[in-house]
C-alpha cells in the first residue's frame, strides 16, 4: 500500500514538473497556447451585437459590424468572426439586421431637473399668437388652487412677431394666482401684476446690477424682468419639493433615453437671479438619493455655481470626481452675459434695433476673474456662459490671463454657447485649447431675430461658426440647453449639417455646415473629452461603458446625406434602457 502511494505521488510530481517545464519545450509553443486558452476563457461576452453598421467615434477603428460586451463594458469591437469567439452558451445576441449603431449621445449642456419640472408645468414652446398665449394660461390656471403660483415657460416672442408679452395680457384670467413664465432662453420672465405686488416691484425699484425691469412709457413695470432682475421675484416662488424634484429627474431621464442620450452635463437650477444653493440641494436630495436607491438611468456630470467653488473642492478632496458609474463631478460655471433673445447678450456694437443697448455684463469682471483663478488653481474645470462677441472676448482674455502662470495643465476651459464671435476670435479657441460648448438648435430660433437685432451682415459674419471653429482646431461639444431647446441629438445633428431654419428654403451661412462625422463626434467623443469623461464614454472602444444607440436606418449613405433617422433603442452599460417597441424586454 505504501509502495502504491509513493508511486502515485512520484507520478503526480512528474506531471506537475512536466507542466511547469512547458515553456522550455517546443520553443514555448505549448505554453503560449495554454496562456491564450486561459485568457480567452476569461473574455466571455454577456452580449454580442452583430450584423450592423457600428460607428465607433474611435479613429483607430471607425466602423465595425459587431461588438462584444461584458460587465457593462465593451470587450471587443470588430468583425463577426472575431467577436463570435467570445460567445458562450449564456451569451445573448442582438442582431441589428443591418441597422446603424452609434455611441450613446452626450448632451453637453442641460438643466436636467428644471427640464423635468417644466414637463409638468405650462408649456408655451411653439405658441405663435398672443391669443393662444393667453388661452394657454387661462386653461392652466383653471386647474390650480386659488392663491397658488402658476409656473411655466418656453415662450418666444420672436415667433409671434416680436412684441413682448405684458402682465396686462394675462391679469384678467389670473386675478387670484401669481404667475411666473420664463422665456425660452431663461434670461427673461413674465410676472403678472399679482406676482409683482407680492414681490414688492413698482415704479420705484431701480434696476439691479446685471439686470433690468422693463417699463412702459409711464415708468410702470410691464411684468418683464431680465437676468439678475429675476431675483426680485424668484425668492417668492415656493421651492419645488424633494418629491417633485425626484419625479422631475425620472421624467427627464426617460425623456433623454428616448432621444438616445445616455450622458448629460448638467448645469442645474442655476440661472441669473437664482440661488446658488439649488444645485447643491439637488445634488444631495435628488442625485444622491437616485444613485443609492437604484433610480439612476443616465450618467450625469454635474457643474456647480462658481461662487461655491470652495465647497466643490472640499467635496472632491474627500470623494474624488467619480462618485459612481452614474455621477461625476464636473466643475464650476458662471455667467458673463445674458441672451440674444432678451437683448442682454453683451456685444462690441449696439443692437441694431436698440441703438443705446450693448447688452449686459451680468457679473463684475474682477470678481469673476478672482473666482476663476481660485477655481482653476484648485484643479476645477471652469465653464462660463458667453453669447455676445464682447462677452466671448472678455472670457477668452480672462482664460489666457489665468493660464499664464506657466503651470502647464490640461484645463479644458469651456465657453458655453459661444454663439456670436468677432472677427479673429474663432482662432483663439484653438490656440488657447478652449472648448466651444454649443447648441445647434438655437440657430433655428435665432436666424430671423439675429438679422433684426444685429443686422444681416454682422449676423452672418459671426453667428454659430461651427465649421470655422473646427477648422481652427477648436474642440466642439454639442448640446441642447434643455429646456431652452428640446433634447434631440438627431435633430441637432441635422441642424448643424443643414442649417435651414423654419420657413427658410436654404441654409443660413452655408459655409458653416458640418459633415456627419464631425457632427456625430461633437455629440460623442468630443463631448466626452470636453468634460473629462473620455476614459469612460464617448466612443465604442474596448474598456469603455457599453452605451449605444440603435437607429432606424440601415443606410449610412442616406444617413450622411439626409440625416433622417429615429432612435429605435438605447442601451446603457449593455442593457436596454429604452425601446421604441414597448414589448421588448431588456437584454
Amino acid at each position: 500500500m505504501n509502495t502504491f502511494w509513493v508511486t502515485l505521488s512520484a507520478s503526480v510530481i512528474v506531471v506537475l514538473l512536466s507542466i511547469a517545464s512547458l515553456p522550455l519545450l517546443n520553443n514555448n509553443a505549448n505554453y503560449l497556447k495554454f496562456a491564450d486558452l486561459r485568457r480567452s476563457s476569461s473574455e466571455v461576452a454577456d452580449l454580442v451585437v452583430t450584423n450592423g453598421t457600428i460607428y465607433t467615434s474611435d479613429d483607430s477603428l471607425p466602423f465595425a459590424d459587431s461588438m462584444a460586451i461584458s460587465n457593462s463594458r465593451i470587450l471587443r469591437v470588430g468583425n463577426y468572426s472575431s467577436i463570435k469567439k467570445l460567445a458562450r452558451t449564456l451569451t445573448k445576441e442582438l442582431n441589428l439586421h443591418g441597422k446603424i449603431v452609434v455611441p450613446g449621445f452626450i448632451d453637453s449642456h442641460v438643466h436636467f431637473i428644471p427640464g423635468g419640472l417644466q414637463m409638468a408645468r405650462v408649456e408655451l414652446r411653439g405658441v405663435n399668437t398672443k391669443d393662444l398665449f393667453v388661452e394657454k394660461i387661462r386653461k392652466a390656471v383653471a386647474n390650480v388652487k386659488e392663491g397658488s403660483w402658476l409656473l411655466g415657460g418656453g415662450w418666444n416672442n420672436d415667433i409671434w412677431g416680436g412684441d413682448l408679452p405684458m402682465a396686462a395680457w394675462i391679469d384678467s384670467v389670473t386675478p387670484h394666482n401669481p404667475v411666473w413664465l420664463a422665456r425660452m432662453d431663461g434670461h427673461m420672465g413674465l410676472a403678472n401684476t399679482l406676482a409683482l405686488t407680492l414681490a414688492g416691484i413698482s415704479r420705484n425699484n431701480e434696476n439691479p446690477n446685471g439686470g433690468a425691469i422693463i417699463r412702459n412709457n409711464d415708468g410702470e413695470p410691464t411684468g418683464l424682468l431680465i437676468d439678475s432682475a429675476m431675483k426680485l421675484v424668484l425668492p417668492h416662488i415656493p421651492e419645488a419639493s424633494v418629491d417633485e424634484r425626484r419625479e422631475a429627474l425620472l421624467r427627464a431621464s426617460s425623456h433623454a433615453l428616448k432621444r438616445g442620450v445616455t450622458t448629460v452635463v448638467d448645469f442645474g437650477r442655476y440661472f441669473p437671479g437664482s440661488s446658488p444653493e439649488y444645485p447643491w440641494d439637488d445634488f444631495s436630495d435628488v442625485y444622491r438619493w437616485a444613485d443609492l436607491s437604484g433610480n439612476m438611468m443616465t450618467r450625469i456630470c454635474l457643474f456647480f455655481p462658481m461662487e461655491t467653488w470652495s465647497r466643490l473642492v472640499d467635496l472632491m478632496s474627500k470623494s474624488g470626481r467619480v462618485l459612481s458609474q452614474w455621477i461625476y463631478l464636473g466643475g464650476v460655471k458662471a455667467f458673463a452675459d445674458g441672451s440674444l433673445g432678451s437683448n442682454s447678450a453683451f456685444f462690441h456694437e449696439p443692437y441694431a434695433d436698440d441703438l443705446n443697448n450693448y447688452g449686459l455684463q451680468v457679473v463684475d469682471l474682477d470678481s469673476l476673474y478672482n473666482m476663476t483663478f481660485s477655481s482653476d488653481k484648485s484643479g476645477l474645470q471652469v465653464s462660463i456662459h458667453a453669447i455676445g462677441d464682447r462677452a466671448n472676448d472678455l472670457i477668452l482674455d480672462m482664460y489666457a490671463s489665468v493660464a499664464s502662470d506657466k503651470q502647464i495643465r490640461d484645463r479644458r476651459f469651456r465657453i458655453e454657447h459661444a454663439q456670436h464671435l468677432a472677427p479673429g476670435t474663432v482662432a483663439r479657441f484653438g490656440e488657447q485649447s478652449v472648448v466651444a460648448s454649443v447648441q445647434p438648435d438655437h440657430l433655428l430660433d435665432d436666424a430671423d431675430s439675429a438679422s433684426k437685432k444685429l443686422g444681416c451682415e454682422r449676423a452672418e459674419r459671426g453667428s454659430y461658426l461651427f465649421k470655422s471653429l473646427l477648422t481652427k482646431n477648436a474642440q466642439l461639444a454639442f448640446g441642447s440647453d434643455w429646456p431652452v431647446a428640446d433634447i434631440n441629438p438627431l435633430k441637432s445633428i441635422r441642424t448643424s449639417m443643414k442649417r435651414v431654419p423654419p420657413g427658410w428654403e436654404k441654409a443660413w451661412i452655408p459655409s458653416e455646415c458640418l459633415c456627419l462625422k464631425d457632427a456625430l463626434n461633437a455629440y460623442t467623443i468630443s463631448a466626452a473629452h470636453a468634460c473629462f469623461l473620455d476614459k469612460y464614454v464617448g466612443s465604442l472602444s474596448p474598456g469603455k461603458y457599453a452605451d449605444f444607440v440603435v437607429l432606424s436606418t440601415n443606410s449610412w449613405e442616406d444617413f450622411a446625406t439626409e440625416v433622417f433617422a429615429n432612435v429605435e433603442a438605447t442601451y446603457v452599460g449593455g442593457f436596454k434602457a429604452y425601446s421604441i417597441r414597448p414589448e421588448d424586454k431588456s437584454e
